[in-house]
C-alpha cells in the first residue's frame, strides 16, 4: 500500500484551489471504519482495501487505525471551518463502528449552509435507533442494490435477507426527515431496477441510479457493468420532466421528476470535472469521477482522488495545531490542481 505523502509547507499557502472546491459544493467524505458486515463485490472502501478482498484473503488487510474520536472532531472542525460543508460519513459500514456513537453525538451544529449525511447500508439503522435519532444528520441515503434474498446474496455474499436492510429504510425514515436511495446498475439486480424505483416513488423517496465506476478492485468483474440507457428509456415513458445537471464538481448527471420525486442518472456520457493533476494523470482514462470530494479516513489520510492512493496526505501530526492543519491540506489540494504533487 503506498505510503501517505508529507504535507506541503503551511507558509504562504494559496486557499484557492480549497474556496474553489468548497464553492463548488465538493464533498468532505468521512470515513468511520474500512470493515462492513456485507461484502459487494464492486466496493471501493472510499480507496482502501475492501472487505470482499478481505474475505478471500486475509493477508489483504485495510490500514491501521490512527484517528480516535477527538482527531476526527477536530479535523471535521477545522476544514467545515474552511468552507467544506457538505459532509458525508461512509465506511465500510459506518454503523458498524464503535467510532459512529461519539463522532455523530459529538459534531456542531451544521448551520444554514451545511449538510451532514450518513451513507449506510441500512443493516444496523434499526439496531442503533436509541441514539441515532438525536444526532443533527440532515439525510440519510441508503444503498440499495438490490431486492431480493437472491441479488442480495449474489452481490453482497451475505445471509442477511432482504426485509432486514429494506427495515433500515423505514426505521431512517422514521428518524429523519430526508432519506434518499442508491443503486448501482448491474447485471445482478437489472431484474429488479423497476422494482427499486417502484419502491422509492411509493413511499416518496429520492434515488438515484448510478454506472460503475472500475477501479483494481473490481476488475475482475467488471463484465457485470451496465449501461444507464435501460433506466433512462423506461423513465422517459414516465414523465418528461428531465434536465441534465453537470456544473460543480465531479459527476454529471440527468435528473428526471416524476410527482415530484428527484430521480438521478449518473451517466458517464455526461463527463466529469478534471483539475490539475488529473490532466497528466496515467489512470485517467479509467477515470469517470475526477476530483469532486475529499476523503478523510480512519487512518488519518487526507485524499483528493478515489484512484490514487499515492495522493494521500498524513495530517495525524498535525491535529493538535490547527494552524497548522488546514493551511497543509489546502495545500496539498493546490499541489493536486497543480499538478505538482
Amino acid at each position: 500500500m503506498p505510503e501517505l505523502t508529507s504535507p506541503v509547507g503551511a507558509d504562504a499557502v494559496d486557499f484557492t484551489a480549497l474556496k474553489n472546491f468548497a464553492a463548488l459544493r465538493g464533498q468532505l467524505r468521512v470515513s468511520f471504519t474500512p470493515r462492513c458486515n456485507i461484502a459487494c463485490w464492486f466496493c471501493h472502501n472510499e480507496g482502501d482495501v475492501p472487505p470482499p478482498l478481505t474475505k478471500v484473503d486475509r493477508s489483504r488487510q485495510p490500514r491501521e487505525r490512527a484517528l480516535n474520536t477527538a482527531g476526527y472532531l477536530t479535523l471535521l472542525g477545522s476544514l467545515m471551518a474552511a468552507g467544506l460543508k457538505r459532509v458525508y460519513f461512509t465506511g465500510g459500514e459506518p454503523l458498524t463502528s464503535p467510532m459512529a456513537r461519539p463522532i455523530l453525538e459529538g459534531l456542531p451544529q451544521p448551520g444554514p449552509d451545511a449538510s451532514y449525511t450518513l451513507i449506510t447500508n441500512g443493516t444496523r439503522v434499526r439496531t442503533h435507533r436509541s441514539w441515532l435519532s438525536r444526532v443533527p444528520l440532515d439525510k440519510v441515503k441508503v444503498s440499495l442494490h438490490y431486492f431480493s434474498d437472491a441479488s442480495l446474496q449474489a452481490i453482497a455474499g451475505t445471509r442477511i435477507g432482504i426485509d432486514t436492510v429494506l427495515d433500515g429504510v423505514e426505521a431512517a425514515r422514521e428518524m429523519f426527515p430526508r432519506v434518499e436511495l442508491n443503486t448501482l446498475l448491474q447485471k445482478e439486480n437489472a431484474h429488479e431496477v423497476e422494482q427499486i424505483l417502484d419502491f422509492a416513488l411509493e413511499r416518496r423517496l429520492p434515488v438515484q441510479f448510478i454506472e460503475l465506476v472500475g477501479t483494481d478492485f473490481n476488475e475482475a468483474r467488471a463484465g457485470s457493468a451496465v449501461s444507464a440507457d435501460a433506466i433512462l428509456h423506461y423513465l422517459r415513458t414516465l414523465t418528461a420532466d428531465e434536465h441534465v445537471e453537470v456544473a460543480g464538481v465531479g459527476q454529471g448527471r440527468r435528473v428526471f421528476r416524476i410527482d415530484g420525486i428527484e430521480i438521478d442518472v449518473i451517466h458517464r456520457n455526461l463527463g466529469r470535472h478534471h483539475v490539475g493533476q488529473c490532466g497528466t494523470c496515467p489512470l485517467r482514462p479509467q477515470c469517470v469521477e475526477g476530483f469532486w470530494a475529499l476523503r478523510v479516513d480512519h487512518n488519518g489520510g487526507v485524499q483528493p482522488c478515489l484512484l490514487r492512493g499515492d495522493l494521500r496526505l498524513n495530517v495525524n501530526e498535525l491535529l493538535d495545531d490547527p494552524d497548522r492543519l488546514v493551511p497543509a491540506v489546502a495545500g496539498h489540494i493546490t499541489s493536486f490542481t497543480e499538478g505538482t504533487l
